[in-house]
This record gives structure tokens, sequence and C-alpha cells, in this order.
């Protein structure tokens, strides 16, 4: 009969360290505190300046910021912004198809036209459509090169703002094209195969599988397009048009008050900007949907995340560490 020894390796002593009790010490950057305190000086200093300087005429800025010329100016100047992106996006949509169309015809046509259209300056092409009546006295409808059934004087028609939105439409086409285009094509082809050898129609396939992928490559460049070509309506002052920059031009010229009427078109500009910028924002989040597995958080969704992480993070971790 035989006998065996159990050999066994005692066990190590159980540390009984609590691990999330465990603080590590955050890693000290002095260099980040003194560009912060120098930036926020300065930013110290210029807010100083704005409460403090006498020429900004914080006075007459109150009076004209809420006139009823500057806001009927404002009001044109959202008009000729929502014409131009509408009928501008309307057209670059065909162009892009007609760029990425196997027509050849329509592929020099669309090539030809966004080259022409960002080669012109903007205001080129305004002043050419405001003087567009010096070429053509009437337009006719009617069979091309044959009999005309209905005619009309051009000057009657195309009025500034007619001239203004055309200018601005057909300027934004021609980017907003090429955007529309980079996006599409920005898709996987190899998903279009799938969708093709899986029988799925072509309209299906571009509204369920190529347009949502391919709008979040469009919209950040769409949407600086549209805040740039709010701003860019600031040229038609150059027509004569009364929209805002025009309508401030017009103010401080009659007054002399030249730096708070600018002013007051400078916070207009920035308040529109900021409600598409945030426009911007929630749209662009909407369409995240499927490349993460969860939306990002909203500004006000991390302002209220962080207060509850400084409320529940109490107050036993010591200074210049982190749980």
């Amino acid at each position: 009969m035989s006998t065996s020894t159990d050999l066994r390796i005692p066990d190590a002593p159980a540390d009984h360290t609590d691990d999330e009790n465990l603080v590590v010490a955050r890693k000290w950057h002095p260099w980040r505190w003194v560009i912060s305190a120098a930036v926020l000086i300065l930013v110290a200093q210029f807010v100083h300046g704005l409460a403090t300087n006498p020429g900004w005429d914080w006075a007459t800025f109150a009076q004209y910021f809420t006139a009823s010329s500057v806001l009927s100016a404002l009001w044109m100047t959202i008009k000729l912004t929502l014409w131009g992106t509408f009928l501008g996006f309307a057209l670059g949509v065909l162009l892009a198809i007609g760029r990425l169309s196997n027509n050849p015809v329509l592929q020099v046509v669309s090539w030809t036209y966004i080259w022409a259209f960002r080669s012109i300056p903007l205001i080129v092409q305004l002043l050419f459509w405001f003087n567009i009546a010096y070429l053509y006295k009437t337009l006719s409808i009617g069979i091309p090169f044959g009999p005309a059934f209905f005619e009309f004087g051009v000057a009657g028609v195309i009025s500034g703002f007619t001239a203004a939105v055309i200018g601005l439409a057909l300027h934004q086409a021609a980017y907003s094209a090429e955007i529309i285009r980079a996006g599409i094509i920005s898709v996987d082809h190899g998903q279009i195969e799938a969708a093709n050898a899986l029988g799925i129609p072509r309209y299906r396939q571009f509204v369920k599988i190529v347009l949502p992928q391919a709008m979040r490559a469009i919209l950040p460049n769409a949407a600086n397009e549209v805040i740039s070509l709010f701003k860019g309506t600031s040229i038609v002052s150059t027509m004569a048009i009364a929209e805002l920059f025009y309508q401030v031009q017009v103010i401080f010229g009659r007054t002399g008050r030249v730096v708070p009427m600018l002013m007051v078109a400078t916070v207009w500009y920035i308040i529109l900007t900021t409600i598409l910028s945030i426009g911007q924002y929630y749209v662009e989040r909407h369409y995240t949907r499927g490349s993460a597995r969860a939306l990002p958080l909203t500004p006000w969704q991390r302002v209220v995340a962080k207060y509850r992480e400084i409320r529940d993070s109490g107050i036993g971790a010591p200074r210049g560490a982190t749980k």
C-alpha cells in the first residue's frame, strides 16, 4: 500500500487594500497654467476696453440695435440667405448628378459651370446680373431659333432683389455641387455592389444606404457654405439693396457714428451665425446615428454630467488627486 503526500504551495497573504480607495495623482503641467493665465489677462483687458472706452458709444449702439430700419434690413438679409441657400443647393444637386452621370454631355456642362462660377468673384457676378438689362432689353419664351410665344422686358422683371438672389444662388450652386458630389463618392462602393447583389432598387439604395452616410460628409461643409453665404450678403450693399450692412452704412453716413453702427451689424451677424451653428450641431448629431454606439453628449448634457460628477465626487480626495 502506497501513500501519497499532498504538496501545495501556500497561498500568498491576502492583500486587504481596498483598490477602490486608491488615488492617482495628476501630472503637473505648469505651462498650461501660465498660458491660460496669459490668455485670461488678454481677454480681461479686451473686455475692460469694451466697457470703459467711450469710443464704442454703447448708448448709440443700444439706440439702433433694435431700430425698425435695422430689423427690416436684417429681415432682407435673412431672405437673401434663405433664397440663395434653397435655390443654390437645389441647382447644386442637379450639377452633382450631372458630374456623377455617365452622360458625357452632362459631365462637361456641369464641370464647365462649376469651373466658371468658382472662378468669377461673387461681386462681379452680382453686378453682372444687376446690369443684365444693358445686354438684354427683352426676353422671350418660345421655340429656340423660332417664333416667340411670350415676350417681356428685363428691367421690369429682374429687380435688384431678384438679381441679388440669382447671383447668390448661381454662385452657391457651384460650391454646393462639389460638396454634394464629394459626400456621395465618399461612401464605400462595396456597399452599393452588395445592395445590387441583393436586388435592392436604386432609389432605396440611395435613400437608405448612400444618403445617410453621405450626409455625414456633406453637412459640415454645407453648413459652412450657408454661414459664408449669410455673411456674403453684405456684398449686395454694392447694389443699393437695403440689407443689414447697407442700412448700417446709411445710418452712420447720416449720423457719423461709425463704430457703434458697425457693432450693431457685427452683433447681429454673430447672433444669427450662432443660431446657424447650433442648428448645424444638432443636425450633424442626428446623422451620426449608426456610426457610433452612442450619440455624443450635447453641451447641456455635458454640463449636467460634470455637475453630477463634482457633486458625487465627495471631499475625501486630496487636492491635486483624482479617483
